[in-house]
Parts: structure tokens; sequence; C-alpha cells
């Protein structure tokens, strides 16, 4: 592996993938960096390559005639697909699990089955690949509860049903319509929890890992946590509900669990694990494992991380993750997404977005594309989610008025945005 003088594909085209090449590109050790098939903004510091995620096989011939030294995999669907796999048994580097490794985030009762196996906290729940099953099965359970499609559903799998009705209706959509098709030939139900959501990142080498800060994220689409659940409408770190005791419980319930599972079970794991967190009344409980960099949580994180990603990436896959320390940006850092008009249901496409311009080379203000593409030499939307714009501050609120500022500063028709990211940070 050369030491200097890497060149490094980046899978993806979202605003996880522009933060990823946006910190990647400032390691030393990085002379050129692809990004396949990357958007417009990550066109102006990267190589865009027009290869498909879906396309394992043109992506492997991209790294082959380019000599990649070091691939970097964003989506979880790539890395549930074997992306990794292919790529080790072609002999190229690359950061992110194999496909029996991503299990953890491709099948929810796979991750359920360990969760449980191994003692990491998490709701008590049922699965089912017959929808008779599942009504009956509704018809003991407490109300709201809530329904998760198996497989990968582009983060809409997850549906909570306040009652018995809504509940039988969405068994049928997701089993019996095919909803999310072959994601929901099996569902998980489970016990609705209460409390507030917390996002964990960690470096995993299969046998140490490296946490990261909190971050939190507002998955429902309108102010309040109301309305359909979303991608993720913005993020803020760090979260002052991770307390100093609250991460001892994440290391000593969690991880360590995890590791020790690993190694019992025999499960290859190399990568970025992601543990969605629901901190109860009752304690804390897993949601689920990701097994990827979140989206948007990559937008705060990353900027506030002030270690090469590089070498963390490299000790990630070279499994000497001991001993590592990551250094980060006591500022905080707060993403605010601003989504195409209709979100997360039908949008258009194709609108111009005007005043990025302004946010060009600031130390604080970071546009990150999310949807958009060149058209006619501009930037157009071309997704559900188009811009994250984080900004760094010397506390949250600094953080979160100086998003918001940069916010209303750039325009595109019919666009929509949370106006209270970052506030449940801000309450006692």
């Amino acid at each position: 592996m050369n030491s200097v003088g890497m060149k490094i594909l980046v899978i993806g085209g979202g605003g996880r993938e522009h933060a990823l090449v946006w910190k990647l590109k400032q390691s030393p050790r990085a002379t050129r960096i692809y990004c396949a098939p990357g958007n417009a903004g990550i066109g102006t510091i990267a190589e865009n390559v027009p290869v498909a995620v879906s396309d394992l096989a043109g992506l492997l011939n991209f790294a082959q005639a380019e000599k990649i030294d070091l691939t970097v995999v964003g989506p979880d669907d790539a890395l549930a697909a074997g992306i990794v796999d292919l790529f080790q048994q072609n002999g190229l580097r690359i950061f992110g699990p194999t496909r029996a490794g991503a299990r953890f985030e491709s099948s929810k009762i796979f991750a359920k089955e360990f969760m449980q196996r191994h003692g990491i906290p998490t709701a008590s729940s049922g699965h089912f690949s017959d929808s008779a099953e599942a009504h009956r099965f509704c018809q003991k359970m407490k109300y709201p509860v809530v329904i998760k499609a198996d497989g990968l559903a582009l983060g809409k799998g997850v549906i909570i049903a306040p009652s018995s009705d809504v509940a039988a209706k969405t068994i049928y959509r997701i089993m019996e319509r095919g909803q999310f098709g072959d994601a929901g030939r099996s569902i998980v139900i489970e016990e609705f929890l209460e409390g507030q959501e917390c996002s964990i990142h960690a470096l995993v080498d299969g046998k140490n890992y490296l946490l990261f800060p909190g971050a939190q994220d507002h998955k429902q689409v309108f102010d309040g946590d109301r309305g359909p659940n979303t991608g993720g409408m913005g993020t803020f770190s760090p979260a002052k509900i991770l307390t100093p005791e609250l991460e001892q419980s994440v290391r000593s319930e969690v991880m360590q669990p995890f590791l020790n599972g690993l190694q019992a079970e025999g499960i290859a794991f190399s990568g970025l694990l992601f543990p969605g967190l629901m901190l109860t009344g009752g304690g804390m409980k897993v949601l689920e494992f990701n097994c990827r960099f979140g989206d948007p949580e990559t937008q705060v994180l990353l900027p506030r991380m002030k270690s090469d990603l590089v070498d963390l990436i490299e000790a990630t896959i070279d499994g000497t993750l001991v001993g590592k320390n990551i250094e980060w940006d006591e500022r905080a850092a707060v993403c605010v997404v601003m989504a195409s008009g209709g979100y997360p249901g039908d949008y258009a496409k194709g609108k111009p977005v005007t005043g990025l311009e302004q946010f060009a080379g600031s130390d604080d203000v970071i546009v990150f594309h999310a949807g958009t593409k060149l058209e006619d030499n501009r930037v157009v939307t071309a997704g559900g989610r188009v811009l994250g714009v984080t900004a760094l501050g010397a506390d949250l609120r600094a953080a979160k008025e100086r998003a918001y500022e940069a916010v209303g500063r750039i325009h595109f028709e019919g666009c929509h945005y949370r106006t209270d990211i970052a506030e449940k940070g801000l309450l006692d």
C-alpha cells in the first residue's frame, strides 16, 4: 500500500458521500479522488464517475483500470449486494463489511436474533414470513406497535402503527401487496419505545473499535417530530444526552457484546457500525444496526473530526485500531437538510439551485450536496433531499443559528426544511 500518492474511490452520490470525499481530500496521502456516481457538489472537489452504485461489475472494472488504492463504500445496498467480497476477491482494498457482515443491516431479523443471543438490549418483538401469523401476533400487542420490513427499503421500511386497524393495513401492504418488494417478504413487529433517539458510530476492525461522539437525527419530515419518516431531515453533534455514564453503557452493553458475539459466531466484520439507540425510561435499547456511515450524521461528525480519515480507514482494514485515538473539534455542528417539495412523497426534479457560491471556501459553513446534478452548467435538484447545510459554532446554539442563516441564503423552487433542528439539544 502506498503511504502517499493514493487514488481513492468513494461509492455513492449523496450527502454522506460528499462529506466522505470532502474529509478524505484533506488527507496528505490522497492525491486523486473519484466518486461513482457522485453529484454536482462532489464534482467540484473530486472526479465524478458515471457508474451506478448497483453496477458492481462496472465499479470493479473502473477500480482495476484506474489502479485504485482504496475504495470507500457509502450506501448500504452496495454492501448488501457483496461489493466488498467482489473487490477483495480481485485483490483490491475496500472499506466496509462483506455481504455476511452487512446482514446486520440488510436483515432486521438476523440483527434482532443476534442481539437476543448476546444480551444486547432491544425492544421485545416477533418476526414473521406468514401474514396470518403477523395479524394474530398484533392482536396480543399493546399499541402503538412498530412494523419493520426485514430487508433494505431505502429508509422507508419502518412504520409506526397507532392502532390494530393501521397495523392490519400495514401488514397487508407490505406482505401481500409487496410495498417494499422482496425486502418485505418477512417483517419484524416490535413494541413501541418512547424516548429520545441517539446515533452512535464506531469504527470496528473485528476485535477492537473506536467510538465517535454522539449525534441526534431528526427522522420525521415536519417540525415537532410530526409527519412521515424520511431518510433524515437534519442532525447535530455533540448530543448531550450521551452522557459519560451512558457512553460507558454503550461500551459495556452494546459494543463489547457485539464484538464478543462476532468472535463466538465466527462472523467477520470490518467497517463502520452505526447502532441506532433509543434512550427510554427503562434504559437504553438498540433500535437497529447499520453497517455504514449515517446520512445525515456523517455531515456533522466528519467536520468535527480533526484526525486523518484515511489513516483511520486503513487501520480498520488492517485490524490495527488498538491503541489508536481520534481527535475531535470541541465545536458543535448542526446540519439542516433542504428537501424538494413533496418529499418524502413524490417531488419534482430539475429546479435550479441558487446561492451556493456564497459558501465556497467558508471555514464554518459547508454545503453538502445530497440530490443535485449539473444541467446546462448550473446546479439543479435531482433528489428528495437536495442539500445538507452544515455549520460549526462555539456551541450548539451558535452552530444552529449559523446553519439557518446559511439556509436562508440558498434557494430553489418548492424547497422545504424543518426549522427546529437541534432544538432538542438546547433543552435542559
